[in-house]
C-alpha cells in the first residue's frame, strides 16, 4: 500500500471528515514560532477512539506517517509533518465523558480545551489548576507534558493526569493507570505516555485531577531596579515556604511590550506577578510575608489586584505577552526557547542569558515560570537577516548548554519537537537510545510523528 491507498482508505471510514483542502493543510502545517510551513498530506477528524483505531489500522498498513493534532500551540515544531501524511486533528473529541466531583476526578476527550473544561467545572467548586497560557486541547498538554503559571503550587501535566486511553501504532487500544491515587502495579505507561509528543500513541481519553477552587484568592504586581533582585526575592520565597499559586517574572522589555500591547501602565522595569490563593487570614499572611521579603530585595511600585476583573487582565496581560513582544517589532520573527535549573542557580542563569543577549546586539526579552526555575527568552530576529538567525541559534545553544552545566534541563515545558532534538544526547546520554528503543517497539515502522524526540536509527 502507499500513502495514496490510505488516503483512499480512509475516506472511505471519514467520508467528508478527510480533508485536502489547501487551508486545511496549510492551518495543519504552521508553526507559532519560526519552523516554515510544512503541510501535511491530509487531515483527518475522528470523532471516537474506534476511528482512531481504525485510523491507525489503514496508516500502519501503508506505513503512512500518523501526527496527532490538538490546538497547534506548541513551539518546538511538534505538530509539523515533516515526512508527510495524515494529521489527525481531535476537535470534534472534545467532550466531558464523566465528572467524579466526590473523588475530585474528571474524565475526558482530548480535544477539549483547558478553558472549555474549567467553563464546565464552574458550578462545582472544582476546576482545573494547569494553566499553559495557550488554550490549548487537555490531549496537547498531556503530550507535551504542559506545565505553565500555576505548576509552582499544583504541578505539571504529570502529576494532574491519572489515567489514560490511548492508540498505539498498530491500532490497539490500550488504557495506562486508573482512578485510584496512587499504584504500585507494573510499569507507570501513564507518565511513559505524558511528555512522548505523540511519537508513541494517540491519546483519546484522559482522567484528570482537580482542586477545589479557593476560597480566596490575591494577585499583585512589584517591581525591582534589577533582574537580579527580583529573582533573589523569588529564590527567597520559595525557601521561606510560601505556597505560591503562581510566581512569575518578566523583564523591562516585556514590562515596555505589554504596555503598549495591553493598555497597562506597569513601570519599564524587571517585576514579579505573584498569586495567592487560600482562605482569606492565609492569603492575607502570605502576602504580608512576601511583601516584606520583596522590599528587603529593593521591591518597589508593589500593585494589588484583590477584584477577580482586575486578576484576569493582569494574568490576561502575562498570557499575551508572547504576542505583545512580536508586535514590538513589526515583521519579526521568533525563536522561542526555555530551560529549567534548580532553584539555587536561577539567578546566574537569567542573568548570564541576559547578558549574553545584550552581547549579540539584538532584542530577546525573558519571562517565565521562575518559581519552578523555569524562564524563556523571546529571540526577535529579521527573517531576511541570516546572522541574526545564526546568532539566535547561539544563544538557544549556549542557554541549553548552561541549564545542563548548572544540574537542569535543555527545556523546562516547550518540549523537544524537532526544535531541541540536537541537544537530547547531551542531557541524557545513553538514556536517549533507551528512549528510542522504546519508539522501535511500540512504533516498528516509525509511523507516528516521525523526527521528533528521537533519532530513529538511535544516531545522530
Amino acid at each position: 500500500m502507499t500513502v495514496q491507498d490510505a488516503l483512499a482508505g480512509l475516506q472511505a471510514v471519514l467520508g467528508d471528515r478527510l480533508s485536502r483542502s489547501k487551508s486545511d493543510l496549510e492551518t495543519h502545517g504552521a508553526s507559532e514560532t519560526h519552523f516554515p510551513l510544512t503541510p501535511p498530506d491530509a487531515v483527518a477528524y475522528p470523532e471516537s477512539t474506534a476511528e482512531v483505531a481504525e485510523i491507525m489500522k489503514i496508516c500502519a498498513r501503508a506505513q503512512c506517517p500518523v501526527i496527532g493534532w490538538g490546538a497547534g500551540t506548541s513551539l518546538e515544531g511538534h505538530g509539523l509533518a515533516v515526512m508527510g501524511g495524515v494529521a489527525v486533528d481531535f476537535s470534534r473529541m472534545d467532550k466531558v465523558l464523566e465528572l467524579r466531583a466526590e473523588d475530585m476526578q474528571v474524565r475526558v476527550q482530548p480535544g477539549l480545551t483547558r478553558e472549555a473544561l474549567n467553563h464546565e467545572l464552574r458550578s462545582t467548586g472544582l476546576f482545573f489548576p494547569v494553566d499553559p497560557g495557550a488554550n490549548a486541547t487537555l490531549g496537547g498538554m498531556a503530550a507535551t507534558r504542559a506545565s505553565g503559571t500555576t505548576a509552582v503550587r499544583y504541578g505539571t501535566m504529570a502529576e494532574n493526569v491519572l489515567a489514560l486511553e490511548a492508540v498505539l501504532a498498530d491500532g490497539t487500544v490500550i488504557r495506562t493507570g486508573s482512578g485510584a491515587r496512587k499504584s504500585s502495579s507494573g510499569y507507570d505507561l501513564t507518565r511513559l505516555l505524558i511528555g512522548s509528543e505523540g511519537t508513541l500513541a494517540l491519546i483519546t481519553d484522559l482522567t484528570l485531577r482537580l482542586q477545589g477552587q479557593p476560597e480566596a484568592v490575591a494577585a499583585a504586581t512589584c517591581a525591582f531596579a534589577k533582574i537580579g533582585d527580583a529573582v533573589d526575592c523569588v529564590i527567597a520565597t520559595i525557601q521561606a515556604g510560601l505556597p505560591m499559586a503562581r510566581i512569575e517574572f518578566i523583564d523591562a522589555a516585556t514590562a515596555r511590550a505589554v504596555n503598549a500591547y495591553s493598555g497597562s501602565d506597569l513601570p519599564e522595569m524587571p517585576h514579579l506577578l505573584v498569586e495567592f490563593h487560600g482562605s482569606p487570614s492565609s492569603v492575607e499572611a502570605d502576602a504580608a510575608v512576601f511583601g516584606e521579603l520583596a522590599s528587603d530585595m529593593n521591591g518597589q511600585a508593589f500593585q494589588w489586584a484583590s477584584h477577580e476583573e482586575d486578576r484576569t487582565a493582569l494574568w490576561a496581560m502575562r498570557h499575551h505577552a508572547y504576542w505583545a513582544i512580536l508586535a514590538s517589532r513589526k515583521g519579526c520573527k521568533a525563536i522561542v526557547t526555555d530551560m529549567c535549573v534548580p532553584i539555587s542557580r536561577l539567578a546566574e542563569a537569567v542573568d548570564s542569558t541576559a547578558e549574553d543577549i545584550a552581547q549579540v546586539g539584538f532584542e530577546g526579552p525573558i519571562l517565565g515560570h521562575v518559581g519552578d526555575g523555569n524562564f524563556h527568552a523571546v529571540l526577535l530576529i529579521d527573517p531576511a537577516a541570516p546572522d541574526d538567525w545564526e546568532k539566535a541559534k547561539r544563544i538557544a545553544n549556549t542557554m541549553a548548554e548552561r541549564a545542563l552545566a548548572m544540574g537542569g534541563t535543555i527545556t523546562g515545558e516547550h518540549g523537544v519537537g524537532m526544535g531541541k532534538l540536537h541537544l537530547m544526547e547531551a542531557e541524557h546520554g545513553a538514556a536517549w537510545q533507551v528512549m528510542a528503543e522504546v519508539k522501535r517497539a511500540l512504533d516498528p515502522g516509525n509511523i507516528l510523528n516521525p523526527g521528533k524526540v528521537v533519532h530513529w536509527g538511535g544516531n545522530k
